[in-house]
């Protein structure tokens, strides 16, 4: 029997059960024998290692934020990535318009967003049909995923329930923040022990049972399980899997100007959803306008704009320091490792204007969280301070030996100037 047959075979039977705290046991087994399975299937058809989502397209990582746009063909894709960057992408009339990755650099706030225009994919994408591995694979590398959808064929298409699926199948949890779960393999033998700070009542009457049997569908026969939340069957094979991706999802359903104003009121009412209308500019508008889409993708990208001063000087307030909560976050450390290593590795104290200090300025250190349009003025130690530092003689040294580089390329070169 083929992976496949075992897959269909699995998901009937798991079809076929009832769900109760009886066949609590049962399931989480099924799922954990399916999760494996699928990640056989996929390490099979990308001819081993990764995470099975293929090789993607070539497309150099910039800006302080990546987006990817999915959706089925002829959604308006294209048409969206112009309204928002102004760059040019083949829109037209039929499917498959575009055929291979379109990037562009949304200019919002003082932040480069970089936005990407995938090929349409259909479904069966998980398993490579219509480019779909392509698509997916650009998907796990984004920070943020804009599912663009025909407001027109939602109501009978479902197409929003079938790209889900999609993404859930390669690995991609949208909308879900990653359990708080700490799984420690041991090799020195001891079972499996499972332990957690809180009442776990959706792994059934016994969790600790249900831990082992999942962990045994693995071959982990010795490791430490902590739980400090409550989580579901799915959610602990994640764990165990390792190769989860965890991505902010926005729902944009185009074309609202072909259905009725009730249908309208229905979509927007949806999880994560907005509408709007590229050609009639409802809720989009051009590349140097602001509008509810552009908005709501700073708020999932978790951007924030931090102002940076000198002492003695006023703010920069034309160039703003973007930070990213789902990059290397929004505290002091992440602003100092984003302008200079050696500003972080030199760092004494901040002094922060703005709402996230209690009084103005407030002196903090590198743990300190900040707000959007802070200003922020970092005091690096003083040669004393420097001085007493671990390590001050091995950088000093290290100074001493580049400026001593320099020194004689210099010289070379000035010989060489001579002789010719």
């Amino acid at each position: 029997m083929g992976v496949l047959e075992k897959i269909k075979e699995i998901e009937d039977e798991m079809a076929r059960t009832q769900k109760n705290k009886a066949t609590n046991y049962h399931l989480g087994t099924l799922k954990a024998k399916l999760a494996k399975l699928r990640s056989e299937l996929f390490l099979e058809e990308s001819g081993g290692g990764g995470s099975g989502a293929g090789e993607g397209f070539a497309v150099a990582r910039n800006g302080d934020a990546r987006v990817a746009l999915i959706g089925f063909p002829s959604v308006g894709k294209s048409s969206l990535l112009g309204n928002l960057t102004a760059t040019e992408s083949e829109a037209a009339n039929y499917e498959f318009t575009t055929l291979t990755c379109i990037p562009g650099v949304l200019n919002y706030k003082g932040s480069k967003i970089q936005v990407l225009d995938l090929p349409g994919i259909i479904e069966g994408a998980a398993h490579g049909a219509g480019r779909g591995k392509e698509v997916i694979a650009v998907a796990r590398s984004a920070d943020a995923i804009l599912i663009v959808l025909d407001a027109g064929k939602e109501g009978l298409s479902k197409h929003r329930e079938i790209l889900e699926r999609e993404l859930e199948t390669v690995g991609i949890r949208l909308n879900q923040r990653k359990p708080d779960v700490t799984l420690t393999k041991r090799k020195t033998g001891g079972g499996v022990k499972f332990a957690s700070t809180v009442p776990q009542t959706l792994l059934g009457p016994d969790p600790e049972k249900v831990v082992y049997q999942i962990l045994k569908e693995y071959k982990i026969s010795s490791a430490d399980v902590l739980a400090r939340e409550e989580i579901t069957v799915d959610q602990l094979v994640d764990v165990v899997q390792g190769n989860r991706e965890y991505k902010p999802c926005l729902y944009l359903y185009n074309k609202i100007d072909m259905v009725t104003i009730e249908e309208v009121d229905q979509l927007a009412r949806m999880p994560h959803s907005i509408v709007g209308s590229v050609q009639e500019r409802l809720n989009i508008a051009g590349p140097l306008e602001d509008d509810l889409v552009k908005q709501k993708m700073w708020e999932y990208l978790g951007l924030t704009r931090i102002y940076t001063k000198r002492k003695g000087a006023s703010p920069d307030l034309d160039e703003p320091v973007i930070l990213s909560d789902l990059r290397r976050g929004t505290h002091v450390k992440s602003l100092c490792a984003n302008i200079s290593s050696q500003m972080l590795r030199d760092f004494n104290y901040a002094l922060v204007w703005g709402t996230s200090a209690k009084h103005s300025p407030q002196r903090c250190g590198l743990n300190h969280d900040l707000d959007d349009e802070d200003v922020v003025q970092v005091v690096t130690k003083t040669i004393k301070q420097q001085q007493l530092t671990k390590g001050y003689g091995d950088l000093a040294q290290l100074a001493a030996d580049k400026h001593a580089k320099k020194r004689l390329d210099a010289k070379k070169q000035k010989q060489k100037r001579l002789r010719g």
